[in-house]
């Protein structure tokens, strides 16, 4: 990570996490909502959220506001205590204790208990609640409460992550029980532990959140974080220009328009976060040309995407732990390669039709690659590997489909990735009907591997492990993969405590794990 003062570093950025339910309308106390400069306020230039649920959906920038975890992060992305004090691991029977810290108060003022663990650990378990996050928890056959203050969870084989996916949020029992889970109002008003309390919603314009007074680890020094929504990336940087943001991600376009205001500080950060084309196995195109997306991931050129699209602000990337310390060197990377991609092409019984389109058995070899909105950079990834496939015979047509059609699209631009451990984000994502796979992608071995890999708390077998899955992955591709995008942070210069050195995960998020100790001048 670079702190990148004003001599012209470039910034870098990630895109904040959209949620994926429909608005249901405003709720909470109306706020006194502030302006961006006040000491006291500080305004985040955020994208839209339409619920804010952490034990469903993985990601969301403001949940670590107002929720806590058992166990939380530290700026070098380690685990340490959180709304656990401490807790012991029985090696015999694979059984965590924690011990959990008394006195913590729901923002309502009711008291947090074991029995608040229990209820959302069981909540992500429970198929019905299709939560993205149960791969994490499903090694667990047992919780005991064996007080208000200590749980237990004993697994049926050891899980190296488990310490990491008790970062998740806790949520409130006594608000919760009875609720769906999905669709509950509660997501709209959450109550949580966390440093901030929600104060205000307004639809579509901002989320205002007042410090909680009685938090564990101390009163936070700024009065309120305001959330606008601010979803397009240049209106972002508009909004930095004139003051009314004091803190925002932004495009690598825009970003370098900081570099010599000295109101201004720009933290250059690292991410895990990636880039790539997921192929979509429910769509039967694939059933039929799976064998071609070697050639397809040959087409890319990912160092020119990355120069032109991010500013060379990421790096090239070529499989999913790249940012990991149990990345593999020797896996297949499938670097930028046309005559190779054209050879693959022809190997497989593709021959070039007199339009510069390759075809295989008359028909014509291509699929239309959706992205999501809201997204320029994601979008602009896109068509930069759309025109690169056109270039070698394959027929690439980018859609912004007003919503993402998992089960029926050809092809999505994707992006995951995960800081923590090796687990996260491949074993859910990879693995056979996990709940993050949203390809539809199977494969035995690479689920073999990813099952040994979780497993094992030795790091020799692990390395072995995770060696074999991306040597697996890339004989058996899930996904084209492209680039790694980097984060730019544009800040008030007035404020402190910023973490320069945190390395960011998906989307970016991760600036706000300590931001009960930010401060900010008036």
């Amino acid at each position: 990570m670079k702190l990148r003062d004003n001599r012209g570093r470039r910034c870098r950025r990630a895109a904040l996490v959209l949620a994926a339910v429909s608005v249901m309308g405003g709720c909470g106390a109306d706020a006194d909502t502030g302006t961006a400069g006040d000491g006291s306020v500080l305004v985040y230039g955020s994208g839209d959220y339409t619920r804010i649920n952490p034990a469903m959906d993985e990601h969301g920038e403001i949940n670590i506001l107002l929720f806590d975890g058992l166990t939380e992060h530290d700026g070098d992305n380690g685990i340490v205590p959180g709304l656990a004090e401490s807790w012991t691991f029985d090696e015999e029977t694979s059984t965590y204790t924690f011990h959990l810290r008394e006195g913590v108060t729901w923002h309502d003022g009711e008291p947090f208990t074991a029995e608040d663990v229990k209820f959302t650990v069981e909540a992500v378990m429970e198929p019905a609640n299709s939560s993205e996050n149960a791969p994490n928890f499903e090694d667990v056959v047992d919780i005991e409460i064996q007080d208000d203050h200590t749980i237990s969870f004993a697994l049926e084989a050891p899980n190296a992550a488990f310490l990491d996916y008790m970062t998740m949020a806790v949520l409130p029992e006594h608000l919760l029980a009875g609720e769906d889970m999905q669709e509950s109002a509660f997501f709209r008003n959450p109550v949580g532990t966390g440093p901030y309390r929600l104060a205000g919603w307004d639809e579509g314009q901002a989320i205002t959140l007042t410090k909680n007074e009685d938090y564990y680890k101390g009163e936070p020094n700024i009065e309120t974080i305001i959330f606008k929504i601010v979803p397009n990336d240049s209106a972002r940087a508009v909004q930095m220009k004139a003051g009314e943001l004091d803190l925002s991600i932004l495009a690598p376009r825009d970003a370098g328009e900081f570099a010599d205001r000295g109101e201004f500080v720009c933290y250059d950060m690292r991410t895990s976060d990636y880039r790539g084309i997921m192929f979509n196995f429910h769509n039967a195109y694939w059933s039929t040309n799976r064998d071609l997306i070697p050639a397809i991931c040959c087409g890319i050129d990912r160092e020119a995407i990355v120069e032109a699209v991010l500013f060379g602000q990421g790096e090239a990337a070529y499989g999913p732990l790249q940012r990991n310390v149990y990345n593999s060197g020797d896996a297949e990377r499938y670097d930028f390669d046309p005559a190779r991609a054209r050879r693959l092409l022809e190997e497989a019984g593709c021959s070039l039709g007199e339009d510069g389109f390759y075809y295989r058995d008359g028909e014509k070899i291509g699929f239309v690659l959706s992205v999501g909105a809201g997204d320029q950079v994601r979008l602009d990834i896109a068509g930069a590997a759309a025109q690169q496939l056109k270039d070698i015979g394959i027929d690439v047509t980018i859609e912004v489909p007003a919503r993402v059609d998992w089960e029926n699209q050809m092809a999505y631009l994707i992006g995951w990735g995960s800081p923590f451990d090796a687990d996260d984000h491949t074993y859910k994502v990879f693995g056979t009907d996990k709940g993050a796979n949203y390809s539809g992608y199977s494969n035995e071995k690479v689920d073999e591997f990813l099952t040994e890999a979780r497993k094992s708390g030795d790091p020799k077998v692990r390395a072995q492990a995770y060696d074999n899955f991306l040597k697996e992955l890339a004989k058996d591709p899930a996904f084209a993969f492209i680039c790694y995008v980097d984060a730019c942070y544009v800040a008030d210069s007035g404020i402190r405590g910023i973490d320069p050195d945190t390395v960011m995960g998906h989307h970016g998020v991760g600036i706000f794990w300590n931001v009960e100790e930010w401060t900010k001048d008036e």
